[in-house]
């Protein structure tokens, strides 16, 4: 799955969706069961881009194994969803961020949605159910608290061919688990019940999160300049995106799910379903202590395509090469897939879910109190991202 969240502030663009989220009539190809429907006044765009056709990893392997794997080849077009963004800007000017800004009094409502791909198709084949819904429930906290907003509160929905309430259950308590990491309600959604429409025993999932900042404390990169480090936070694993490309490869390799990562205890089918990070109590605490100036969620895009949204016009990464410890699951992805480099790092976190843009001081200060972090980089004049 590649996901480009882009949000607007709504104070720039004067453009909102629309003050509710109304349900198309669907009577005639589902029938849907209403757990809990709350409105919500979003003004948030993602362009997300799927290849699910089937759960058997066989009918992916027609590759020429002489040939390195890329996520478009694997059927997700990255450049693709950021030509449509562009053209949605011209449309809705001032999207962009990582969650969308609402003004409300002295704060703004920072909202964000998401789903979790194509990593079901290995939550299916494990059977691997009950951390599906913290996946769910982090991609969109992790993306609204960029900006320094609180979760409030979060939404989802949950669609499937014929309700197995066991599995459904399943899946919900993940979705509380992550919401319980997050310090934040689950506050309502949706359980849609559509015949025919998904194989059986399948399901998909999607959700939304509502936070809150004030106005005076937003982080939006404003303030970032020359010299500012780049502090990360690590990974599980593969979090939920690039599933697309990891299934082509595990179709490659031979292995099943089953099967030992190579070289570590684990098998594969537990290191892939790691369940998300969930940064948003960590974050917050370092948010608190000042000197942070943008943050950057590392999903679909990578490093590559991620971290240079936070960054005024003018300003780059320079990435230092080996200053974290790259998981042994991307290690392994990237030999079994023969991906160059570079695709690796547009794809994937590579070990970083969460990069912090910080003043030296603050940089010295996160490093010194004893987080999980690494120095990775630092901004430079340019654009991009660059690595040495």
């Amino acid at each position: 799955m590649n996901t480009t969240t882009v949000g607007a502030h709504l104070e720039i663009s004067k453009c909102a969706i629309g003050p509710y989220c109304q349900k198309p009539n669907t009577s005639s190809v589902s029938a849907s069961t209403s757990r809990r429907h709350t409105p919500l006044s979003l003004n948030l765009r993602k362009i997300e881009t799927k290849k699910c056709s089937t759960n058997n990893f066989a009918c992916l392997a027609s590759v020429n194994h002489g040939e390195g794997l890329t996520y478009k080849e694997a059927g997700v077009d990255i450049d693709a969803g950021s030509e449509l963004v562009r053209r949605i800007a011209k449309m809705a000017p001032g999207i962009g961020g990582f969650g969308g800004l609402f003004p409300l009094g002295d704060s703004y409502l920072v909202a964000g949605t998401d789903g979790v791909g194509t990593k079901l198709k290995l939550a299916f084949e494990t059977g691997i159910h009950d951390t599906i819904g913290i996946d769910l429930v982090a991609m969109s906290v992790n993306d609204i608290i960029t900006s320094g907003a609180k979760p409030l509160f979060f939404l989802d929905y949950y669609a499937t061919s014929h309700l197995d309430v066991d599995l459904a259950e399943k899946v919900i308590k993940g979705i509380v688990d992550g919401c319980q990491q997050s310090d934040c309600a689950l506050l309502g959604g949706e359980t849609a019940e559509m015949p025919d429409f998904y194989a059986n025993g399948e399901y998909d999932l999607s959700g939304f999160a509502v936070g809150i900042v004030k106005k005076e404390s937003v982080i939006n990169g404003k303030n970032i300049s020359v010299g500012d480090v780049l502090i990360g936070l690590p990974s599980s694993g593969v979090h939920s995106n690039g599933f697309s490309l990891v299934r082509r490869v595990l179709a490659r390799s031979g292995l099943s799910l089953e099967d030992k990562l190579p070289g570590e205890s684990v098998t594969l089918g537990e290191a892939l379903m790691a369940p998300t990070v969930i940064y948003v109590k960590q974050v917050l605490s370092i948010i608190s202590k000042g000197g942070i100036k943008g943050i950057a969620h590392i999903t679909g895009g990578g490093f590559t395509d991620n971290i240079p949204r936070v960054f005024p016009q003018g300003l780059g990464a320079r990435i230092y090469n080996n200053s974290w410890p790259v998981l042994p699951v991307f290690k392994w992805i990237q030999k079994a897939g023969n991906i160059e480099e570079a695709e690796m790092k547009r794809t994937f976190n590579m070990g970083i879910g969460m990069v912090l843009v910080a003043s030296k001081e603050a940089a010295e200060r996160i490093l010194s109190e004893g987080e999980t972090a690494y120095r990775i980089g630092e901004v430079i004049n340019g654009d991009g991202v660059t690595y040495q």
